[in-house]
């Protein structure tokens, strides 16, 4: 029976507004350096997927927190603009950045996010989030009126492990007092999320917009889905077995 789902946050439950790459070379620009939307985007995604996990672990007090999440992410962007150029100040473009990414006005919930997350809780499902985010998460998921069906919030800079690592996944199922057979996780990341799922034995969800099949691909305990939309279905398939 499943009794949980778990969901991954940012490109499961919402998009950024506009793709990264283009937020963080306009906003370069506005600081001083003209680098091409396209070059941005390859660098960052290369520093990010190098990057250690944005992880930091228990014991630590709340504003040490919030700066290990700041040094990690500023990390990030230095090493993003270290090929294409110098900032006449990049501390100042850097806080203008994380400040942009912070606010919900920036991102953009699915459409069937809502009404998905409310069908499962009204199935009795226990909810929640698995992600690799920092505090922003809070705030952005408020701002999107997605916090009220989430039971846990489970982060990885708070959390001390990020995706894949099952440590992460383990946490929030300690958090939702439920079994790996007792859960699904959906995200849409192979790696990040559907691989570990898999491997821990939870039901495994991957959404794949780019896949535009009519019903979801169901293999012993993974599925591959186009739309969120289709979440419940699976976990009824899931209840029934």
């Amino acid at each position: 029976m499943i009794r949980a789902a778990f969901f991954d946050a940012a490109g499961t439950l919402f998009e950024s507004r506009e793709p990264i790459g283009r937020s963080y070379a306009r906003l370069a620009r506005e600081f001083g350096l003209d680098a091409p939307e396209d070059a941005v985007a390859a660098s960052f995604r290369r520093a990010f997927g190098e990057a250690p996990g944005l992880a930091f672990g228990h014991g630590l007090r709340p504003d040490e927190l919030r700066r290990l999440e700041r040094h990690w992410w500023r990390d990030r962007v230095s090493e993003t603009f270290a090929p294409l150029g110098k900032f006449p100040d990049f501390d100042a473009y850097f806080d203008a950045l994380f400040s942009y990414f912070a606010n919900p006005d920036h991102w953009l919930a699915d459409l069937e996010a809502a009404p998905m997350l409310q069908r499962l809780k009204d199935d009795g499902l226990k909810l929640g989030v698995i992600s690799n985010f920092d505090y922003r998460l809070y705030r952005i998921l408020d701002g999107l009126d997605l916090t009220r069906f989430f039971d846990s919030i489970t982060i990885s800079s708070e959390a001390g492990f990020a995706k894949p690592r099952r440590e992460l996944y383990d946490t929030a199922l300690a958090r939702a007092g439920v079994t790996v057979r007792e859960a699904m996780h959906v995200g849409d990341s192979e790696h990040l999320d559907f691989a570990p799922a898999a491997t821990l034995g939870l039901v495994a969800v991957l959404i794949d917009r780019e896949n535009h099949a009519a019903a979801p691909s169901i293999a012993g305990r993974t599925a591959r889905i186009c739309s969120l939309a289709s979440v419940p279905e699976v976990a009824q398939v899931f209840e029934l077995a």
